[in-house]
């Protein structure tokens, strides 16, 4: 099963829309502390919509009480300062991708330990960083195509018709 983890997240939006995204995935969301919101607010579950209650989520108090829980994991660190991009790291079945808050990113003190694991989205030079919601969306489904959407509906069906 695969990992998400958002350090610090900021705004109960986008974290609304990444709980829905491993709810639809079969990741675990894991939220470390200190929130830029309570997990019973409104906005937070109107973007999850009625798939929060369904979401494995734990919360943590900081980065290692995290680390201390899980077994010090091999994390992948998406960050706008690495040199490796995303799609060029093979990723496990069972891997973290950890997602920095909104204002800030990853702390580079964080960041230093993970240097071999430091992964980023190209973008153009104009942009200081994609939406988090997008960013989580963007890599999380990269590592699930690599490992063949383990256990993840793959073909659709219509709903009044049927295909050819």
């Amino acid at each position: 099963m695969m990992n998400i983890v958002l350090l610090e997240p900021e705004i109960p939006a986008n974290t609304g829309n990444i709980g829905r995204t491993c709810v639809a995935t079969g990741t675990r969301l894991h939220l470390i502390e200190p929130l830029g919101f309570r997990l019973d607010e409104k906005e937070l579950k109107r973007a999850g919509l009625d798939y929060w209650k369904d979401l494995d989520v734990t919360v943590y108090s900081n980065f290692q009480d995290f680390l201390d829980r899980n077994g010090n994991p091999k994390i992948y660190m998406a960050t706008t300062k690495a040199k490796k991009i995303y799609s060029d790291m093979a990723f496990e079945k069972d891997c973290y991708i950890m997602f920095g808050k909104e204002s800030a990113g990853i702390p580079e003190e964080i960041l230093l330990n993970y240097q071999e694991t430091a992964i980023r989205i190209p973008m153009n030079l104009e942009i200081r960083s994609l939406n988090l919601s997008n960013s989580v969306a963007i890599v999380l489904y990269e590592a699930l195509r690599q490992n063949e959407f383990c256990g993840m509906q793959i073909e659709g069906e219509l709903h009044r018709l049927h295909w050819k």
